[in-house]
């Protein structure tokens, strides 16, 4: 087993590697590491949770420690604010006193307080490609001394509509640079855009892409589309880790959360119309265990990072066949096991069994028990406690609850 002490990065870093407990590489760290500290351009596809993220930090801030120079030497692109949020969150805990901060440009955020941080030497730039084409194109910064590229979750990208733009900003960065491709899936159009911009690539890769983690259980229900909350709610009476709720769109997830919340469960919130605050704040709770529920879209499905994540529940199928990976990565990470359950109707059957011929996995059917998925009672009223009260003079009697009666009194 390889450890980062045997990897060849300065005993600087070194030293803020074993501060922050970082002891094993992952696998994709250990294999892209030594590549990427000696220049090569990098393509690397492996699957969600994998640690990508330090794949490629390392040797940027190894370049960093070793060039004196000033301006922005290094730019990580990344799909969603989460995920640029995370890579910030980590260069932070590793960068020290010898490495200045990081510029972190995303949307959402005040865009005065990202160019001060640019204003203050940042040599390195994290950002997602609207607020950073946005800033570039007004000529806020230069580029001149970049010699680091990284596409972070470049499928993700594609799916996003964020290519047009990413080729856009790098026609406008050095050609002699250092180019990192990182990438759960290698779609045609990533690999068409990795064959434009990289330069013999070290190509590694890790497991099936298209696969979920071995260490993560996957079940589906068939449940009548009026017993989905129900089967919800008993699944997380019976959990008492943290739980990541799927739904599929951003109206969906807020009328669930509410739902859920009246139940008397923490809950937290992230989809796209949500202010980056009420993201940031969302995900903060969810990971410090303030909020035992994360109810989200898919925005939610790459770019975080919770420890212990008990279980993700689809509570909508997915639209596209990988982002079941995706989901089902959020738990089950680090060598510990997950459970990824899916609610499907019995309309959905064909498009299961049509994930799991694209996905080539066998998600074992679970019958949802009576108890499961026990249906509200309305409370009986007690016809004793009616009353009879006129209407209006020459009207018929209508009866009412005595104690609806007693609070118009008063």
């Amino acid at each position: 087993m390889v450890r980062f002490t045997e990897l060849p990065i300065s005993p600087y870093l070194q030293d803020r590697l074993a501060a922050a407990q970082f002891v094993t590489p992952t696998e994709v760290q250990a294999a892209a590491i030594p590549h990427a500290v000696q220049g090569k351009d990098i393509l690397a596809t492996a699957q969600t949770g994998t640690g990508k993220t330090l794949a490629f930090l390392l040797p940027i801030m190894e370049k960093l420690l070793a060039k004196s120079s000033s301006g922005v030497q290094a730019l990580v692109l990344a799909p969603t604010r989460e995920l640029a949020m995370q890579i910030n969150t980590q260069y932070e805990q590793l960068r020290g006193r010898k490495l200045p901060a990081a510029a972190l440009l995303i949307g959402g955020n005040s865009e005065k307080t990202q160019l001060e941080s640019l204003r203050r030497g940042a040599k390195l730039i994290v950002a997602t490609p609207g607020r950073f084409e946005d800033l570039l194109d007004r000529r806020l910064f230069d580029l001149k001394s970049l010699h680091t590229l990284v596409l972070d979750e470049a499928d993700r990208m594609l799916d996003m509509g964020f290519i047009p733009a990413v080729r856009r900003i790098v026609a406008q960065l050095p050609r002699a640079r250092q180019t990192m491709c990182f990438s759960a899936t290698l779609d045609p159009a990533v690999a068409h855009l990795v064959n434009d911009y990289l330069r013999a690539p070290v190509r590694l890769e890790f497991g099936s892409t298209r696969r979920a983690s071995e260490t993560v259980n996957l079940i589906a229900y068939e449940v009548q589309p009026d017993q989905k909350l129900a089967l919800l709610r008993s699944l997380l009476e019976n959990e008492t880790g943290r739980s990541l709720i799927f739904v599929r769109t951003k109206r969906a997830t807020e009328r669930l959360a509410q739902k859920l919340e009246r139940d008397g469960f923490r809950i937290a919130v992230i989809h796209g119309d949500r202010s980056q605050s009420q993201r940031t704040k969302a995900l903060t709770s969810f990971q410090q265990g303030k909020a035992d529920v994360l109810v989200a879209t898919d925005v939610a499905s790459r770019g975080i990072h919770v420890d212990n994540v008990a279980q993700v529940i689809n509570y909508d199928l997915p639209t596209m066949a990988e982002e079941f990976i995706h989901r089902a990565g959020r738990t089950g990470r680090a060598g510990l096991t997950g459970i990824a359950i899916t609610f499907f109707t019995h309309l959905e059957r064909s498009d299961l069994a049509a994930l799991e011929r694209t996905l080539q996995v066998k998600i074992r059917r679970e019958r949802a028990s009576s108890e499961l998925v026990r249906e509200e009672r309305v409370k009986p009223v007690d016809v004793s406690t009616f009353v009879p009260v006129p209407v209006r003079p020459g009207s018929r009697m209508m009866r009412l609850p005595g104690e609806v009666l007693q609070r118009h009194a008063n």
